[in-house]
């Protein structure tokens, strides 16, 4: 989330990557660089070219199971645990109008998954599977991460919290509709802040963060 942009920056260039076990691995793609505004005039992919929920999770669940280890956050996902995670991002999803597959791939995008990811702070404490601005979900350090604080993360993320927005704001605010009003409120929520000719515009944030979203949700698990 953008009020810990450095944190979150090394944050995200520190996740590990690792070969994804699943029978659907073969419908991961290669990374492809998108640049521009967000839109399909500019090459980004529509709705409609997404992956299916049901692929993007087969994809990305078995790194959710592995997530924890391979980062030194702790304890692994137990299979509830991860089970519990799509069930939120499903639900969570649907009671704000989200598109789930949009939501799934921030979580990857921001925690990998990972139940006891760790609480970034720079000025303002962004915990949880979306490291939300200064949310009350978090399992840091929690074994067993009980269900109703997985959901309270993903509602953090999504919905936001008393003190800052989530997915929802942050999409709406842009003005943009369909996949590139996804692409460019994931660009603000990770920054803060939007050029919605540039979604490359870092802001000091993660640069690539717009077009991994974009990625994810078209199979990418990298």
């Amino acid at each position: 989330m953008y009020k810990s942009l450095a944190i979150v920056s090394i944050l995200a260039a520190s996740i590990s990557a690792a070969p994804v076990q699943s029978t659907h691995a073969k419908r991961q793609v290669a990374y492809v660089q998108y640049n521009g505004d967000g839109s399909a005039a500019d090459g980004w992919p529509t709705v409609d070219q997404w992956q299916s929920w049901d692929q993007l999770w087969s994809i990305n669940s078995p790194l959710m199971a592995q997530s924890c280890g391979w980062n030194g956050w702790g304890t692994d996902n137990s299979a509830q645990e991860t089970s519990d995670v799509g069930s939120a991002i499903q639900s969570v999803a649907g009671q704000n109008g989200l598109d789930e597959r949009f939501v799934l791939a921030i979580v990857m995008q921001e925690s990998k998954g990972c139940v006891r990811v760790p609480t970034t702070n720079n000025g303002i404490a962004n915990p949880g599977l979306m490291q939300s601005h200064d949310g009350s979900g978090t399992c840091a350090g929690v074994d067993p991460c009980p269900t109703s604080e997985i959901y309270q993360m993903v509602t953090d993320g999504t919905a936001g919290t008393p003190s800052g927005d989530g997915l929802v704001q942050t999409v709406a605010s842009t003005g943009e509709s369909g996949a590139q009003g996804m692409y460019a409120g994931a660009r603000k929520y990770n920054s803060g802040s939007v050029d919605l000719q540039d979604l490359g515009q870092s802001f000091g944030s993660t640069a690539s963060y717009a077009s991994d979203v974009a990625n994810r949700v078209m199979g990418w698990a990298g």
